[in-house]
């Protein structure tokens, strides 16, 4: 088991959400071999119902979406492990992960798959958690605006994101009001537009969010309580991208690595792939990143083995 452990992969994935999980299923299917490593937060888990998901018109839970995702990738010989990769260097012949129990992977190349960690609003982590699985708390708009059509939506934040994903969701409902955390961080023009637009702005500090099993609750400062169907905090969100630090990748202003670095990281044998990489948070462009991700690892592997007409002209 030790030497299993200790033997070097064509590609160690890191991380296990769907765009990882594309990658490993692709690599599998290129014949490589491959390991998944995962820490078990892929924000894909805390999703309870999905209807982005191309191909499940019912909608899927995130842990099925996982499950399935993991079954299909190691029947065809990904295997997958639940370890955090706390550092990763580049060495002669390829890469050694550590891990945080301190044993090493190693590997001919790396996709970087890690995600992203949300800003969540203040609550109890068991509340939060109830919250999201009764609905009234949701963190992507794109991923469930469509599933408030004329409700009473809240968005926490007011600052430029803020007012940005309140008139995203004006197109779903007549009733959007937009709350600050603290106090409005809105320019002349943004408040013009928010105003001709129909949104709702409070200025009162939030002081306390208290869900229930069909809405949720908000008190702001010398406000009476307001009530919504759906609270949708836009906090931002940080990347998972110390590993691509450490490999000496660069980073965009937000942290994110660039679309460059799917295809190209400017570090060889070094892929990224979903949610850590600038661009569309969903579950549909992961895979995609991941397939690509997959794909030009498996040809830069070849091209380092000769095995492309290329190489051998």
């Amino acid at each position: 088991m030790a030497a299993e452990l200790n033997a070097r992969r064509d590609v160690v994935i890191i991380g296990a959400g769907p765009a990882g999980l594309a990658a490993a299923l692709y690599l599998a299917r290129y014949c490589r071999d491959i390991l998944v490593l995962h820490d078990g937060k892929s924000r894909a888990l805390r999703i309870p119902l999905t209807h982005n998901a191309p191909g499940f018109p019912d909608g899927i839970r995130g842990p099925e979406l996982i499950a399935r995702m993991t079954r299909h990738a190691v029947q065809y010989g990904a295997a997958v492990e639940e370890a955090e990769v706390i550092m990763i260097d580049a060495v002669a012949d390829g890469f050694r992960l550590r891990l945080k129990d301190g044993s090493t992977r190693t590997s001919r190349a790396v996709i970087l798959a890690t995600g992203i960690e949300l800003n969540q609003v203040d609550l109890p982590h068991a509340v939060h958690e109830e919250a999201i699985r009764a609905g009234v708390l949701r963190y992507c708009p794109v991923c469930d605006g469509y599933e408030h059509l004329g409700m009473r939506i809240g968005v926490v934040g007011c600052d430029s994101n803020g007012a940005a994903e309140a008139l995203f969701l004006r197109q779903y409902s007549d009733d959007v009001t937009l709350m600050p955390l603290s106090h409005p961080e809105l320019s002349p023009a943004q408040v013009q537009e928010l105003a001709a637009s129909g949104v709702s702005v409070e200025k009162g500090a939030l002081l306390a969010l208290e869900p229930g099993a069909d809405r949720i609750g908000v008190r702001l400062e010398g406000r009476a309580s307001l009530e919504f169907d759906v609270i949708y905090p836009a906090l931002g969100c940080r990347p998972r991208s110390v590993l691509a630090e450490q490999l000496g990748i660069g980073l965009t202003g937000a942290g994110c690595v660039s679309a460059a670095c799917v295809a190209d990281s400017g570090v060889p044998g070094v892929f990224a792939a979903g949610d850590v990489v600038e661009g569309l948070d969903q579950i549909s462009v992961a895979m995609g990143h991941g397939a690509i991700a997959a794909t030009k690892a498996h040809n830069w592997l070849r091209e380092q083995d000769q095995d492309t007409l290329q190489a051998k002209a």
